[in-house]
């Protein structure tokens, strides 16, 4: 090639294109199609599409619930579909999932998988059916003073070399009560014996009210009961104001409340943790208040969702 010549693009062969495209991400692949004719025969071959999917797609689409799966007319319909309607795995235990911008794993342990203290005594916790769950039933708290909530999943079953968030997906009823207390989350490794290893623990907050809100407000009343006496006033010294001016909250010690999320359920990030253990490791997720033991009721619990996070 003569220097200075350019490579026209619109006429590289579909197969060199394809092979381009199988190096780059599943948007890139899609967003690519609007170039040329070309192009859009090559970003939707089977061939940069099967990059995208998991080298174990088949033996996940073999532990589906379904006797039969819909056919699809090409791996990038596969693909898709796989990111818009989780797939129910593992005798209806688990779901699957892939991610639209990655194409990486996700999965959702259902309730029942879960090991929920308590969880079998029908005075404690409810199971039942919701239209708006993914699993035939889920959990539902009546009354307990013992909340604990584990749930493990092996590192072999997600994407390599991959930051995931493990996520409590739940409904707060109107009627629930006795969440005043901040709830221990925590996501470990599991080591050989069964014992979890250290790993991320914090506080979070399932009061349906948030506590920082809550405490706001009840600081603005006393305020309006108290009357101003002018002679009560205390002088500060300009150097201490400009203390107090210094002080920043810091965003990290907020308390974390549940979110809504996009299916009508709610979540709250039990944790983090960087899947760098390939086929040997275990992750435990947890969520416990044992320390208060008030009574506690009005808890939905769908599972706990293993998806990866932003900016890795």
């Amino acid at each position: 090639m003569e220097q200075g010549s350019s490579v026209d693009l619109y006429f590289l062969p579909e197969g060199f294109i394809s092979n381009i495209l199988s190096l780059t991400s599943p948007p890139d692949a899609c967003r690519s199609s609007a170039v040329s004719s070309v192009f859009q025969l090559a970003a939707d071959s089977d061939w940069v599409w099967e990059t995208f999917l998991p080298s174990d797609i088949q033996q996940i689409l073999s532990s589906s619930v379904y006797t039969s799966l819909p056919t699809f007319s090409s791996k990038k319909e596969l693909f898709l579909q796989l990111c818009d309607n989780p797939l129910l795995i593992d005798s209806g235990t688990k779901t699957f999932a892939l991610e639209k911008c990655s194409g990486k794993k996700c999965y959702m342990i259902g309730a029942r998988e879960l090991t929920i203290i308590w969880g079998d005594t029908p005075m404690y916790w409810n199971w039942l059916p919701l239209p708006e769950s993914r699993f035939s039933e889920v959990a539902k708290l009546l009354n307990v003073c013992w909340l604990e909530i584990r749930g493990k999943i092996e590192t072999r079953m997600l994407s390599p070399n991959t930051k995931y968030g493990a996520y409590l997906v739940l409904k707060v009823t109107d009627m629930a009560y006795g969440f005043e207390e901040l709830v221990e989350v925590s996501v470990k490794w599991a080591s050989g014996t069964g014992r979890a290893e250290e790993g991320e623990m914090k506080y979070v907050s399932l009061n349906p009210v948030n506590p920082e809100e809550e405490e706001e407000e009840e600081e603005e009343e006393e305020e309006e009961e108290e009357v101003a006496d002018p002679r009560s006033e205390v002088q500060v010294h300009p150097k201490e104001e400009e203390e107090e001016e210094e002080e920043v909250a810091d965003p990290q010690s907020e308390v974390q409340v549940p979110k809504e999320r996009g299916d009508g359920w709610m979540e709250i990030e039990m944790g983090e943790f960087f899947n760098e253990r390939g086929e040997d490791g275990e992750v435990e997720m947890s969520l416990k208040e044992v320390k208060v033991l008030n009574w506690k009721s009005g808890l939905i619990i769908q599972g706990i969702e293993l998806r990866p996070k932003e900016n890795q």
